[in-house]
């Protein structure tokens, strides 16, 4: 595995293909077992922010994703390759808070004001019901059956709280961006896919 990753590179995790593309946000050289090895924080595209050690984490060069859902109709993804142990149930409450909360990608004062429109956008491509409701709750919690911990009213309750909260947040960006970057709200908003689109006039519309 490569040892020598630096700020700005952009990498994913091969047991973590859903978290999709990070960009290394610093890097430590640290020891690991008597083997040199590093201490990454990679800011991913659908997971936020995590710190790695290459020790363990199997990182492979990559390019940075557009939010494609956000710009096209959604596809759903593959989660078989997701081959880590479910968390224990004492971390319910963290589960509970994922499952509850934007992603960081959303709300990082860090990240462009386009870039966290577009993020925020993306969310539209889980519709809460049948294998989307799974796919979103997996995403969120890293779960690999999330039927393991929670119900499907429960995962529904969840997810209505969690769409509540990301178009309660698009009502804050919408009217920001479109002030200080029209130019970049109107070319977003004029490739919105469907799903996108209708999240944004619920959100402006306070439906």
């Amino acid at each position: 595995m490569k040892s020598d990753w630096k700020r700005g590179d952009w990498v994913s995790h091969s047991g973590r293909p859903e978290w999709g593309s990070g960009q290394v946000v610093s890097a430590e050289g640290i020891t690991q077992d008597g083997r040199k090895c590093q201490r990454l924080s990679v800011r991913f595209d659908r997971a936020g922010l995590k710190t790695l050690s290459t020790a363990f984490a199997d990182l492979r060069p990559s390019t940075p994703n557009a939010p494609q859902s956000v710009l096209s109709e959604a596809k759903p993804f593959d989660l078989s390759a997701l081959n880590e142990p479910d968390p224990p149930r004492a971390d319910m409450n963290e589960l509970r808070k994922a499952l509850t909360t934007l992603p960081e990608e959303c709300t990082d004062p860090f990240l462009s004001l386009g870039r966290r429109f577009e993020n925020t956008l993306a969310l539209s491509r889980f519709t809460g019901h049948g294998g989307s409701l799974l796919d979103w709750a997996s995403t969120r919690t890293g779960l690999r059956d999330p039927l393991s911990c929670f119900s499907r009213h429960e995962l529904e309750a969840f997810y209505a709280q969690f769409r509540m909260a990301a178009e309660a947040h698009l009502r804050k960006l919408t009217p920001e961006i479109r002030k200080k970057d029209p130019a970049a709200a109107a070319q977003i908003e004029s490739k919105l896919a469907s799903p996108a689109r209708t999240m944004l006039q619920r959100s402006i519309g306070g439906r």
